[in-house]
């Protein structure tokens, strides 16, 4: 494997991703560490090639950014133009799924109610549970103020018959 940097462990692929995609591809296939340690091997010095190439196709027109057809063109000079209309594919695939997210973020903006309206239903909702947490806790005060009330109610008639009880045991000693 030529490679022109020396720390070639930083730049692999998970293999995690590629066991998954062993899996899915050969699910009834055991295949051995060495053989998926090779497959690693292969998939990233097959990336390290077309992105170099790409790269040089991007120099070579002028840019700065490699652009999907630069890696479609890599493919082709590099013999692999076989695979092109998958590529092109999983590309408008990726597209969709950028579309789709980029919508899906912008939901907000779509709304089409003002940011300062927006703000101000939502203070009004922080508001509302203010009250509604302001009003529950009132309740538990009112209902621990009341178990208190009758604790001391409890209390003070276990008092008051605990003394009427020993004033009728005093008028018992005084008959005899």
């Amino acid at each position: 494997m030529a490679s022109s940097s020396g720390n070639d462990d930083d730049l692999t692929i998970p293999r995690a991703a590629i066991n998954k995609m062993i899996k899915e591809t050969l699910p009834n296939v055991r295949v051995a560490n060495d053989a998926r340690e090779l497959v690693v091997n292969c998939c990233t010095e097959f990336i390290h090639l077309i992105s170099s190439e790409a790269n040089e196709i991007c120099n070579k027109s002028e840019k700065k950014t490699i652009s999907p057809e630069h890696v479609i063109q890599a493919l082709e000079s590099l013999g692999f133009g076989s695979y092109i209309s998958e590529v092109k594919e999983v590309l408008q695939e990726c597209k969709t799924v950028a579309l789709k997210r980029r919508k899906a973020s912008s939901r907000l903006e779509n709304l089409g109610i003002p940011e300062e309206e927006l703000l101000r239903q939502q203070q009004e909702l922080f508001a509302k549970a203010r009250q509604q947490q302001a009003e529950l806790a009132q309740q538990e005060w009112l209902q621990m103020q009341q178990a208190a009330q009758q604790a001391q109610l409890a209390a003070a008639s276990a008092t008051a018959s605990n003394q009427a009880g020993s004033s009728q045991d005093e008028d018992d000693e005084d008959d005899i």
